[in-house]
């Protein structure tokens, strides 16, 4: 049976030699990887992508776990470089990633794929689906690759950042991002053996964290705290809450106190739940703090970081919204009941939704790094917020389906108590003030947009 071809091919606004030295940067093959994927690199013979070096991903398909094996077998500088399957899913697979000038100042960005599907001839009907899926994966890889070359790599000085949390969600998406664009990332975990390159092991709970071993950096950023949405808030349940956002976030800026040279930036997460249950209310950031758990959840977590401030470092209060990722958190709960056509709107529907765009989400974090006039609370939303009613049926149309189904108040109460009151039935209606008046770009304004770009559809 032949071999099928598939192409992929993009112009971009940037040198070869720019995109070339961007693949070989640590985080560009998780860069690369749709967020839907259910794709996960998990060993790495070397850094780079010269020949030789094997790559294994754990993934599944149909839910089934196995391990892809590949191996680099061409390097041709600012060229091409080639990938071919040891072991994995198909019964063929060379992918070439070609680098062609156009002009000066652009290059078209080629991937070629020589792919079989495994079960030879008895497989011929699965290569459409095959060929449909390449395509969702290609168009979410050079989109992100064209956007990340013409507006972030190479634009800023270099930094060295400190990131807690960077296993969690946002941390996940934001590490990659980062070492791409030229950075150099670390990360504090609570491990204390086999700590990969980058990895310092720390222990806030019981003081533990050696600062020489981290020697100076030019930022922090903390992205602690354990999910809110998963659960009933039981009294134990609500310390968790507290302690995982508080207790971090204090020991850091007591650490501050010990450092000679200390951060220019202090980034540290909250919540636009800091503002409770506000009706239809626009929310800046210099709207007060609302009334519920959350709101005291988030205004203890801001707190400590406010004592950075006074140390003399530029310190942020993140405000996070709801951000869209098929990769965890809201959107990877709700895309499976949505698109199985089992959608539905929550009570009235009338209750507003203050999302961001995971890409946003990152690049926002990086805006604020660069831009001294930033500071204090700062919304990371997008200027768009939607209804639930909005949200719902615009998710649903993204997969050509319909909501139905209505989930009235009191079951919602039933089901989810005291955390589906706060999170799901409160209306936040916020604006990303800060951003929009410092030049932040959004490239996603829009929901409809940000989730057929998301989910790859």
């Amino acid at each position: 049976m032949n071999s099928n071809i598939y192409i992929k091919r993009t112009k971009i606004r940037a040198s070869v030699e720019k995109a070339f030295q961007w693949h070989t940067k640590n985080g560009a093959i998780s860069r690369l990887t749709p967020p839907w994927a259910p794709l996960k690199m998990i060993s790495r013979s070397s850094d780079g992508i010269k020949k030789g070096v094997n790559v294994k991903f754990r993934l599944k398909i149909f839910k089934i776990p196995m391990i892809w094996e590949a191996e680099h077998i061409d390097y041709q500088e600012n060229k091409l470089f080639q990938d071919h399957q040891i072991k994995g899913p198909f019964g063929k697979w060379v992918h070439t990633h070609r680098f062609k000038a156009d002009g000066e100042k652009a290059f078209i960005m080629e991937d070629h794929i020589e792919f079989k599907l495994p079960f030879g001839f008895l497989s011929w009907p699965f290569t459409g689906f095959a060929r449909k899926e390449f395509n969702r994966m290609f168009e979410y890889r050079h989109r992100v690759l064209k956007h990340d070359l013409e507006n972030y790599v190479g634009k800023t000085k270099r930094k060295r950042i400190l990131i807690s949390g960077a296993s969690g969600t946002i941390g996940g998406a934001l590490v990659p991002f980062l070492e791409t664009c030229g950075h150099e990332v670390l990360r504090l975990v609570r491990k204390k053996e086999n700590l990969s390159k980058g990895e310092i092991f720390w222990d806030p709970y019981k003081g533990l964290l050696d600062l020489e071993k981290v020697g100076a950096v030019d930022v922090l950023i903390n992205l602690n705290g354990v999910d809110i949405s998963r659960g009933r808030w039981t009294e134990e349940q609500r310390k968790k809450i507290i302690d995982s956002r508080v207790i971090p976030t204090r020991f850091l800026v007591e650490k501050f106190k010990e450092m000679d040279k200390k951060p220019s930036i202090f980034i540290s997460s909250s919540a636009i739940g800091f503002y409770g249950d506000r009706d239809d209310e626009i929310l800046k950031e210099d709207i007060s703090d609302g009334e519920c758990f959350i709101s005291k959840v988030c205004k203890e977590w801001e707190e400590p970081s406010v004592e950075a401030q006074d140390l003399g470092i530029r310190t942020v209060q993140l405000r996070i919204g709801v951000v869209l990722t098929p990769a965890g958190g809201a959107l990877a709960r709700m895309a499976l009941p949505f698109k199985a056509g089992f959608g539905v709107t929550l009570s009235h529907g009338k209750q507003y939704m203050s999302w961001i765009s995971m890409d946003d989400a990152i690049a926002g974090i990086l805006h604020i790094i660069y831009n001294d006039d930033i500071k204090g609370a700062v919304n990371l939303t997008a200027p768009n917020p939607v209804t639930n009613k909005e949200f719902s049926k615009t998710l649903a149309k993204v997969f050509n389906r319909r909501v139905f189904f209505n989930i009235p108040k009191f079951v919602a109460h039933i089901l989810w108590g005291e955390m589906g009151k706060e999170t799901l039935l409160a209306s936040t209606r916020v604006e990303p003030e800060k951003l929009i008046a410092n030049g932040f770009v959004f490239q996603h304004t829009t929901l409809l947009q940000a989730l057929k770009d998301l989910l790859g559809r």
